[in-house]
């Protein structure tokens, strides 16, 4: 009976999401005692008995799911609002995945203790308690995504978005029970998405830096100075330099923690910005160098940009200066 009322206890007590596993073990180490009290007490006198231990049973049932439901109820409703330094991944984000890969390991208890089935219209052939955990990460996404509205910075928001995101989908690969339940489908949807974040990242950041080191405006025709107006190109490697600059400051101290993720999202960058600069750069080189005071315009070498972009993404603090590693 002293027993009886520890489990009763614990099934009554305030539901929050850490008593979920220990109300889980308590549930499954009664279910498989049940056969054996029924045996030991099956007397007409002892029959509270059974009856009490059927009934606790239920609660413990009822209290997991009332638990999980309201396990939803808060990450839905998790209010901070203070952006992640260097929008790297937010602690809610790891605590949820920590939290939904736990109950993966549960899931047979789960699927029996799980009847009804979350508003959602995904994958209609997963079971119940796929589609509760497949239902968190959607709402985990929705919170994130309203977090992501507080940084300033709108390629930084982006920058959180990828690395969140891509946390969720590396945690599923990571637990092959997770992964089974979660399906290959929602997988590469939610891959999709953080290669989308990352896409529009790149976009936000580097069109302006790009523009830069475009043709269009700096051609004067009828002009004796082989047709290129000088002032308009300086004015054009200034812009590049003082954009590329800020760029470099900020985003040094902007945090991408997954080492591939920072390493291949780094070489998508040159990709687009070296050549860029290398053929700007051999094109319109000698109509600066004939001038005066050529260093002020053609300030870094390609190879200075491509060690520049080792910098971005390593979160690191205070001010980052542009490095110089070669001249001319």
């Amino acid at each position: 009976m002293q027993l009886f009322n520890f489990a009763e206890a614990i099934s009554i007590s305030r539901r929050s999401p850490e008593k979920l596993f220990k109300i889980l073990d308590l549930h499954d180490a009664l279910g498989e005692l049940l056969p054996d009290i029924d045996i030991v007490f099956e007397s007409k006198t002892a029959e509270s008995i059974r009856v009490q231990a059927a009934e606790i049973l239920s609660r413990l049932a009822e209290a997991a799911r009332g638990i999980l439901s309201e396990f939803e109820n808060a990450v839905l409703r998790e209010p901070s609002r203070v952006p992640v330094p260097g929008g790297t991944i937010h602690p809610l984000t790891r605590y949820v995945m920590n939290y939904i890969s736990l109950i993966s390991d549960y899931k047979q208890t789960l699927i029996e203790l799980i009847v009804s089935k979350p508003c959602s219209k995904i994958e209609e052939d997963r079971t119940t308690v796929a589609l509760h955990l497949i239902w968190i990460i959607v709402i985990l996404e929705s919170n994130l995504e309203g977090k992501s509205h507080h940084y300033k910075d709108t390629s930084l928001a982006h920058l959180f978005m990828m690395n969140n995101v891509h946390y969720i989908v590396q945690k599923i690969k990571g637990s092959p029970e997770l992964r089974g339940m979660i399906g290959d489908e929602y997988l590469k949807k939610l891959t999709g998405k953080f290669r989308l974040a990352a896409t529009s990242y790149q976009r936000a950041t580097w069109v302006r830096v790009l523009h830069c080191l475009r043709d269009e405006g700096l051609h004067v025709s009828g002009s004796f100075s082989s047709g290129v107006s000088k002032s308009v190109l300086r004015e054009r490697f200034k812009s590049f330099n003082a954009i590329f600059e800020e760029v470099h400051r900020t985003q040094s101290t902007w945090f991408v923690p997954d080492t591939q993720l920072r390493e291949e999202l780094r070489i998508s960058i040159s990709e687009k910005l070296l050549p860029a600069y290398r053929s700007f750069l051999g094109r319109f080189r000698s109509h600066i160098e004939s001038g005066r005071h050529p260093e002020q315009y053609i300030k870094y070498s390609w190879e200075d940009l491509d060690s520049a972009v080792l910098d971005f993404f390593e979160g690191n603090p205070g001010t980052q200066h542009l490095r110089k590693r070669s001249q001319g």
